[in-house]
Parts: C-alpha cells; sequence; structure tokens
C-alpha cells in the first residue's frame, strides 16, 4: 500500500492546515513591504474606528470637564484593565463563537456571531475584521454609557469616577479594534511582543478555533483559562474555516 493510501483522516486535515497556512503565508509574502504608518491609514477608511475614536474623544472629553480629579480615578479602570483579558476570552467565547440554536422554537442567532463565523471563513476579508457597526451602536451605548453612568450613579460611585470608567472602556475597545486589525493587515510583525500575539491569532485561525482566544495579549487569558496549549498537541480542526461545521463556508 502507498503512502498516500495509508494516510489517515487526520493526517489529511493536518496536510490541509499546513497547505492553508502556506498558502496565507506565500500570499503575503508576495504582497508589497506595509508600513505600520500605511495600515494606519487604511485603518480609517472603515466606519467601526471613527465610532469608537468619536466615543472615547467624548468620553475624554466629558472627564476633563467635570474635573476633581484623585486617587479614587484609577479603582475602577485598574480593575478593568487587569480584568480586561478575561472579559476579552468571554466575549470571544460565548458571544463571538455562538453557535445557533432553537430556543422555545425559535432559532437564536445574532449578527456578531453570523459576521464572526464569516471571518473565519475568509480571515482576509477586510471588512468583517471590525465590529460590526450596527451592534458597535449597542456596545458603546450599553456597557459604555448606561452601566458605568446609569447603573453606577444608582450604586452610589461618583461621577468623576464613573466618567473614567467610560474612558477606560473606549480606549479599551479602540486598542482591541486596532489590534485585531492590523493582525489581518499586510503588516508583518517586527517586535518579539506583537510576533507573540500575531502568531496566537493565526493558530486560532489556522489550527484550531477552540484554543487561542486572546486577541490583545498573546495567550494571557488562555493560559489561565486553559485554552493556551502546545500547538504540536492540538489536532488541527477541519471546521477551523467553518465555525461549528454548518456548512457556510
Amino acid at each position: 500500500m502507498s503512502d498516500a493510501g495509508a494516510r489517515t483522516p487526520r493526517d489529511v486535515v493536518e496536510a490541509l492546515a499546513q497547505q492553508r497556512l502556506a498558502g496565507a503565508e506565500r500570499e503575503l509574502s508576495r504582497r508589497p513591504r506595509v508600513t505600520l504608518a500605511q495600515a494606519g491609514r487604511a485603518f480609517w477608511r472603515y466606519p467601526s474606528p471613527w465610532m469608537i475614536g468619536t466615543f472615547l474623544l467624548a468620553a475624554v472629553a466629558a472627564r476633563v470637564a467635570v474635573g476633581s480629579w484623585s486617587w479614587s480615578d484609577l479603582l475602577a479602570p485598574g480593575a478593568f484593565v487587569a480584568l480586561f483579558p478575561v472579559v476579552e476570552w468571554v466575549i470571544h467565547v460565548f458571544i463571538l463563537h455562538w453557535r445557533p440554536r432553537r430556543i422555545a422554537g425559535v432559532e437564536v442567532d445574532t449578527l456578531l456571531a453570523r459576521d464572526h463565523r464569516r471571518h473565519h471563513a475568509d480571515p482576509r476579508d477586510v471588512p468583517l475584521v471590525f465590529i460590526p457597526w450596527r451592534a458597535l451602536v449597542w456596545v458603546i451605548a450599553v456597557p459604555g454609557v448606561v452601566l458605568p453612568v446609569v447603573v453606577g450613579g444608582l450604586l452610589g460611585a461618583d461621577l468623576p469616577g464613573r466618567l473614567s470608567f467610560v474612558v477606560t472602556l473606549a480606549a479599551a475597545l479602540f486598542v482591541y479594534e486596532w489590534t485585531h486589525y492590523v493582525i489581518h493587515s499586510d503588516y508583518k510583525p517586527r517586535t518579539r511582543p506583537y510576533k507573540a500575539i500575531w502568531r496566537n491569532h493565526r493558530l486560532h485561525h489556522y489550527k484550531n478555533e477552540h484554543y487561542w482566544f486572546s486577541v490583545t495579549t498573546s495567550g494571557t487569558s488562555d493560559r489561565l483559562l486553559g485554552t493556551y496549549p502546545d500547538p504540536a498537541s492540538v489536532a488541527t480542526s477541519p471546521t477551523a474555516k467553518d465555525l461549528h461545521g454548518l456548512g457556510e463556508t
């Protein structure tokens, strides 16, 4: 029997994954060298950075206008920054990777989940890299304004502290959007920290979608929550480009 005839289904899947990754690398190597400044200019061609940027500037302006600075302004933002990798992981796992299902006879699916499945099907489709603007409106309105400003007020938090938290949340959204965009752009990593983040996210897209959920850090939350295995120990997933095997690719 020939070697080809003795290959197992796992061997076939691994070979397919290597072909996909090699093809993506060849495509990237053939593209013109892109600087970070060029990637930045392209970043602003899409609505999401403008929406988040406007939100961030408005939050900063409101915080400066209120004044009354104190060390307490660092408490809630500091806690949020510390928890952000875990928040990012939870959103990625339970919201973006939501599997459509019927609940009480109703098909439950979301725009974020649908667009994320499309993003996995074609990681090079740049518009799909960004948070959909229709979902972003709610992301800014509810967790960005209603919860910290209204609910925070009902709980007795002072206004300067609440606004400092909003600034931190807006900045975190912007960092997430920029990091995710530049990972999928033609800009090649040049620094060790960025290479680690870049590699982590590529493993998620090309190796196995069930691991490596961190985006803005190199596996911080993955290490904590058990989704940062040795890549050599993990089988390549046949559904990395077809989340949940729904046949949408």
